[in-house]
């Protein structure tokens, strides 16, 4: 693939590309550097025709991301605390309006900045041992990468100033009940199971998946008469697509459609 990174490693296979944060030794916490490099490699891949969709994960067993890296953090001004959260911003908004789809498979720690960076995926997959939470608060400090905002949008103010007023770290079957992650399964089926998630999306039209994800991407910032008239136009552009002709014309014909992108 040609992707060359300190903190990452990247493969890609049949359309899919594997990102991993590899700091295992510090349970992959997240530093300046693994912020820029995220939002390289993200930039990379927009522009490259062979990636389809895009698994986010983190190598070793013990975490996904366990959170920002505190020895980074601790010694930082009010300007250079701001400038740390700027950086993360910025990559999390990457991945968040990356134009393919995102899915995140968890295992082990997802806290802090770990869960933040999750919740910039598009799909969360977790393993049955992972744990979720935004324990900024015991630390004195809050969330500063998306932790008061996404995490509201996906499970609602009252359950997220909980979590973030507690500091409290949840289990993987409790994120799924509050919505936070999209399907649960044992350790060793994680990442087939994002794989499998992955495999099935990079058959779709990737035009089509773009005006999905922006339709609801930025409808979920609108009030519902707006949100429904950028759903009608990301919809009718759809019929400005070969792939709209060609999607219902395998269905008249029943076949399987051919979708080329266009």
């Amino acid at each position: 693939m040609g992707y060359e990174y300190e903190t990452l490693l990247v493969n890609m296979s049949n359309g899919i590309a594997v990102v991993a944060i590899n700091r295992p030794g510090s349970l992959n916490a997240l530093n300046s550097q693994v912020f820029k490099e995220l939002g390289s490699v993200f930039d990379e891949m927009e522009n490259d025709d062979r990636v389809r969709a895009v698994i986010l994960t983190g190598e070793g067993e013990k975490a996904f991301a366990a959170g920002a890296d505190i020895t980074e953090m601790m010694r930082c001004s009010v300007i250079e605390a701001k400038n740390f959260a700027m950086a993360a911003n910025r990559t999390q908004g990457k991945i968040e309006v990356f134009p393919k789809p995102v899915i995140a498979a968890i295992h082990g720690f997802a806290l802090g900045g770990g869960c933040e960076l999750a919740m910039a995926c598009d799909i969360r997959i977790a393993s049955k041992t992972a744990k979720f939470g935004q324990p900024e608060i015991n630390l004195a400090i809050i969330p500063g990468g998306g932790g008061t905002q996404r995490l509201s949008r996906l499970i609602g103010l009252g359950r997220a100033k909980e979590l973030v007023y507690t500091g409290g770290i949840i289990g993987a079957e409790r994120a799924y009940e509050l919505g936070l992650v999209n399907i649960v399964v044992p350790p060793e089926k994680v990442m087939e199971e994002a794989r499998k998630m992955a495999s099935k999306i990079v058959t779709k039209s990737l035009p089509i998946l773009r005006l999905a994800k922006e339709a609801m991407n930025c409808g979920a910032n609108l009030d519902l008469d707006r949100a429904l008239l950028l759903e009608i136009e990301c919809f009718a552009n759809c019929f400005g697509t070969d792939d709209q002709t060609e999607g219902m014309s395998a269905f008249v014909e029943k076949r399987k459609p051919s979708f080329k992108d266009k």
